[in-house]
């Protein structure tokens, strides 16, 4: 036997905020009819419950621009109402509003005041036009191919981009230009600074002298020494 979630809601003049408080749902289905048939199934619970809902809302609604999100703690829903003006109640008027359905004071507004729109940051929203399954999320899929990003349809997804970054070894083959191959990996080994030895450097001339040379000049130095004493 199913059960029934709690319903929040609130509402601009334009739109309607219902939240379904259900943590941990599965397999969530949002259906939405022009005519402002509201409909809701999911499971939860470690028992794998049945929770449901149909609501037959005030007015007609614009299910094209109406969005769903389905979180970690509840299913948010924005709908768009099919006429800009306020709802006095959820239900139509000649029902009476269910039990579980209450007012959500935290987005609540009244009608005199220019309330600012719910803020949504941080929120996936689906489309909620011919929802049954939540159309448009299909592709997801864990993010498997990462399907729309031209140039990268030969990453396989996120295990290729792993590959790819696996290849890059520390900084190695990323493509080096023609003739710098041999730096393989840019090493800090391979760049070592030698500019902090202030050894003597020899001149030009000295360096190219031949070792026979160096000997004939070293025995006329010792001649002269001889003579002289």
């Amino acid at each position: 036997m199913s059960r029934h979630p709690e319903v929040r809601w609130a509402q601009r003049i334009d739109k309607v905020y219902i939240t379904v408080q259900l943590p941990d749902a599965k397999d969530a289905k949002v259906n939405l009819e022009p005519d402002g048939v509201f409909s809701f199934f999911a499971t939860a619970g470690t028992d794998g419950n049945s929770y449901e809902s149909k609501l037959d809302l005030n007015d007609k609604v614009n299910v094209e621009a109406s969005k769903v999100s389905v979180g970690v703690r509840s299913i948010f829903c924005i709908l768009e109402k099919a006429d800009a003006k306020w709802w006095n109640k959820l239900v139509r008027d000649d029902q009476k509003a269910p039990h579980f359905v209450k007012v959500d004071w935290d987005k609540w507004v009244d009608e005199d005041d220019d309330g600012a729109d719910v803020n949504v940051d941080g929120m996936d929203f689906s489309n909620m036009g011919g929802m049954g399954g939540m159309p448009g999320m299909e592709g997801l899929g864990g993010m498997g191919g990462m399907g729309g990003m031209p140039g990268m349809e030969g990453l396989g997804g996120m295990g290729g981009l792993a590959g790819m970054m696996g290849g890059m070894g520390g900084m190695g083959g990323m493509g080096m230009p023609p003739g710098m191959e041999g730096l393989g990996g840019m090493g800090m080994d391979d760049f070592e600074d030698e500019s902090d030895d202030e050894g003597e450097v020899s001149k030009p001339q000295d360096a190219g002298k031949s070792d026979a040379a160096e000997i004939s000049e070293v025995e006329g130095k010792a001649g002269t020494a001889a003579q002289s004493n």
